[in-house]
């Protein structure tokens, strides 16, 4: 049966839909010795697909799994200098891809699969879906830069963010435990904003991507999604739920020590959380 081209590399693991378009772009791609073409139609189990001179593989069993990336790890699958990247601290036999990067400095949740089109279906801006953040900013916030935040922020290129939900969670010290919910994701936008209204960010945390939760997961834990949350991710929540998987063990702990909040920002009070800093 006919395909677009970029869902079956994406079906065999080549990456996101929008990955592999990239990949066919470039002229990479060939389809029984031809060179392909964005928007092409091809039959894998008929047609002769080339990726780079090489056979395309045949389509891997999915798999999902949820990561806790610490700092200092980067959000790829290869990397350019020693730095350890997410695939180093899964040691899983197949083909994943990072979805929905975060930058060197950030850490929390991640999610690698080798399944393009739900990558696809949770990347792309129009299905807008929300990821949620706990960021340490270096003092206390107030209303005003709360307000500015939650419109949206002209940063120094001239672009605008979209609005935004934040709101304090604790105090730590000096400082603030906040609260960040957004649709978007540019490149290093939370510390941007952050530095551009004055609020300085120290640390980000991201704990929720669509409806799928860090949960317990400690830095460097890592676990396969049940049948449920994958469910619940590709929009079809009414699916049966599994069982939990245990999270992998990891190597060394890293938790976040934080005080009860005495303040508030506009939203109901919330229950503090009793954390540990390093």
């Amino acid at each position: 049966m006919e395909e677009r081209l970029q869902k079956i590399m994406a079906q065999a693991g080549l990456g996101s839909r929008r990955t592999c378009e990239e990949i066919i772009a470039a002229g990479r791609v060939t389809v029984n010795e031809q060179i392909a073409h964005l928007g092409m139609k091809a039959d894998p189990e008929r047609d002769r697909i080339q990726v780079d001179s090489q056979p395309l593989k045949a389509s891997q069993p999915l798999v999902y799994i949820a990561l806790y990336k610490p700092r200092g790890v980067l959000s790829t699958v290869t990397a350019p200098d020693p730095r350890p990247t997410v695939r180093d601290l899964v040691p899983v036999a197949s083909t994943l891809y990072p979805v929905g990067r975060l930058d060197v400095d950030s850490e929390g949740l991640t999610l690698l699969t080798n399944d393009g089109e739900l990558a696809n279906f949770i990347t792309h801006p129009r299905y807008g879906h929300e990821k949620e953040y706990k960021v340490l900013v270096a003092q206390h916030p107030d209303k005003e830069q709360l307000a500015t935040w939650q419109r949206g922020v002209v940063l120094e290129d001239g672009y605008k963010t979209a609005p935004a939900r934040v709101w304090v969670e604790d105090l730590a010290g000096k400082g603030a435990w906040l609260r960040v919910v957004m649709r978007e994701g540019r490149k290093r936008q939370i510390r941007e904003v952050g530095s551009q209204i004055g609020l300085p960010v120290v640390r980000i945390i991201r704990i929720r991507i669509g409806t799928l939760q860090l949960g317990n997961l400690k830095p460097r834990e890592w676990r396969n999604l049940t049948g449920a949350e994958v469910a619940a991710l590709k929009g079809q929540p009414g699916k049966a739920k599994s069982r939990p998987n245990k999270a992998r063990p990891r190597p060394e702990k890293a938790v976040v020590k934080v005080r009860k909040s005495v303040q508030e920002s506009g939203r109901p009070r919330r229950a503090s959380e009793k954390n540990k800093r390093r």
